[in-house]
């Protein structure tokens, strides 16, 4: 048997965003010390989001995808489907991690799980995430309330990219953007294994022990 805290893991399957969101913050508001922490997983519909320090500007021409306000942090990003979202309501006091720790944890099992693939991949202290050479492949974003954090990761695996081109991502003129796909042009891709994969890398670096459920219980 593990001694590390239970995670219970939830697979959410496709979903809008702001449902998604509100539930996070009600499970946050709602749970209390004995509440076991979570991990979502969910792929989400296109949608533009807009983090606390957002600005309008870097919103160049959404068109026909929604813009919704978030209370995470950072700047504006995309998500849509064929992109990994894990969304990471810990008790960081039962992780024993501050924020930027769980930050370099969510950045590193990303990176761990690129070097499975022979994919050399870095963070940048100036804008978090995991970067290919100067392409983002992974973006960040949390909160955190009382010693409990929600939001969390978004990992580009095989989706339309041309959405980015319609924002400067994470508030970067001209940042580029890539994903898995990309990387590896000529390996078949399962999805499931490498949400499997992440999930297993970032519970081994927050030292969390996943107990799976099929389906969210909010």
């Amino acid at each position: 048997m593990s001694d590390r805290p239970i995670v219970t893991v939830r697979r959410l399957g496709r979903r809008d965003y702001e449902s998604v969101w509100h539930a996070m913050q009600a499970f946050t508001a709602e749970r209390t010390a004995d509440t076991p922490s979570e991990l979502w997983v969910v792929e989400h519909d296109p949608v533009f989001t807009q983090g606390q320090a957002g600005r309008p500007e870097h919103v160049l021409n959404p068109g026909d995808i929604p813009v919704v306000q978030s209370d995470r942090g950072g700047q504006v990003t995309y998500h849509g489907p064929g992109q990994l979202v894990i969304y990471l309501l810990l008790s960081l006091r039962e992780a024993g991690l501050g924020v930027r720790g769980l930050v370099s944890a969510m950045e590193n099992s990303i990176i761990d799980v690129l070097a499975e693939h022979g994919i050399e991949a870095h963070a940048r202290p100036d804008a978090p995430g995991v970067y290919v050479g100067e392409a983002k492949i992974a973006a960040l974003g949390l909160r955190v309330k009382r010693g409990y954090s929600y939001h969390g990761l978004a990992f580009n695996i095989d989706m339309d990219l041309e959405p980015f081109n319609r924002i400067n991502p994470c508030g970067y003129q001209g940042m580029a953007v890539t994903q898995l796909r990309d990387q590896l042009p000529s390996t078949a891709l399962d999805f499931a294994d490498i949400e499997n994969t992440v999930i297993e890398a970032l519970c081994k670096r927050i030292g969390l022990s996943a107990h799976h459920e099929a389906t969210p219980q909010h």
